[in-house]
């Protein structure tokens, strides 16, 4: 696989989802490779309880896909202000990543959706820089040179693109919302370009 950007996410409703694939429309219009994954919910069993691959939607993500990104856009539903479990649970079994040094100096960028304009989204976004920080990852948000962060009435915001799914989850991503999650994902494709030919 040549370089590309990994869109890590879990989504239980499908917003997210939605999201990711706007997100990783905007990698491949920066002329990189974008590569979908997502993580199985978490279990209250003491036992694996979830299919290795997927019903429907993108592949799990491994520490491998992670180890060989040239960029992250890590994506999350709001829960309480804060990223869901299953995403925070994969985190967590990434020490090895860690002190290897593996992720140093590659671009990252989060994005959410939440239920309601006020559901935590900023919040959740920076919970999910946080790990990114210790990573050493650069971390890129949308700037206010996108015209749609100022407009926007629904989801969107400099420390990354969300959006409202509405308290049914049944509201569609606005134009604006599917700008920014564009713009984000363009950005991390130009800034790996640009770091990689640093290295």
């Amino acid at each position: 696989m040549s370089a590309y950007i990994l869109v890590l996410y879990y989504s239980r409703t499908g917003a997210v989802a939605e999201l990711a694939r706007q997100v990783a429309r905007g990698v491949e219009s920066s002329g990189m490779e974008a590569c979908l994954r997502t993580v199985p919910p978490v279990s209250a069993d003491h036992q694996a309880t979830a299919p290795a691959v997927p019903d429907s939607g993108a592949p799990y993500v491994t520490l491998d896909d992670l180890r060989g990104c040239a960029g992250l856009a890590l994506g999350s539903p709001t829960r309480f202000g804060n990223m869901a479990a299953p995403l925070k649970y994969f985190i967590d079994q990434t020490s090895d990543l860690w002190m290897s040094g593996d992720l140093i100096g590659k671009p990252a960028g989060v994005f959410t959706a939440s239920a309601s304009q006020h559901g935590g989204q900023e919040s959740t976004l920076l919970s999910m820089m946080l790990p990114l920080f210790h990573h050493g990852m650069v971390l890129a948000g949308v700037p206010y040179s996108e015209a749609a962060l100022t407009r926007t009435r629904d989801g969107g915001t400099p420390y990354g693109p969300s959006h409202v799914a509405g308290i049914d989850n049944r509201t569609q991503p606005s134009d604006d919302e599917i700008t920014l999650a564009r713009a984000l994902g363009h950005r991390l494709g130009g800034l790996a370009r640009a770091l990689e030919r640093r290295r």
